[in-house]
């Protein structure tokens, strides 16, 4: 819902849920399972300069990642993609790879993050 504040208790559910999927990805069985489908971004915040990590679903095709956006006006994580786009990297089968990522919003509001990965 646009214009809803994203903050104080339900900011920290969310960093609550974001720990646990986390962790859930890391677990010695559970964890091969989860990591097909959940893993780690981390990129440079483009106004702040700081380095932010966070977990996120995704669906790979080769060296071509989708991340769908889930409740996109309550998240900002994902404009530091407009446009030309900008680096990301991810957590892959026990590595860390590095891609361009670029956000497009549909008419219907909703919100892809298309992130291509470097050759290795």
């Amino acid at each position: 819902m646009p214009g809803v504040p994203f903050g104080g208790p339900l900011q920290r559910f969310v960093n609550l849920v974001n720990a646990g999927v986390t962790a859930l990805a890391g677990a010695p069985v559970v964890g091969r399972f989860v990591e097909r489908y959940i893993t780690t971004i981390s990129y440079v915040g483009r106004k702040s300069g700081r380095t932010f990590s966070l977990p996120i679903g995704y669906r790979r095709t080769g060296d071509d990642i989708t991340i769908g956006v889930s409740m996109p006006d309550q998240k900002s994580w994902w404009r530091n993609f407009l446009g030309a786009g900008a680096p990301m990297t991810i957590a892959l089968d026990g590595t860390e790879r590095t891609g361009h990522a670029v956000a497009t919003r549909d008419d219907r509001g909703r919100v892809t993050v298309a992130l291509h990965l470097d050759a290795q």
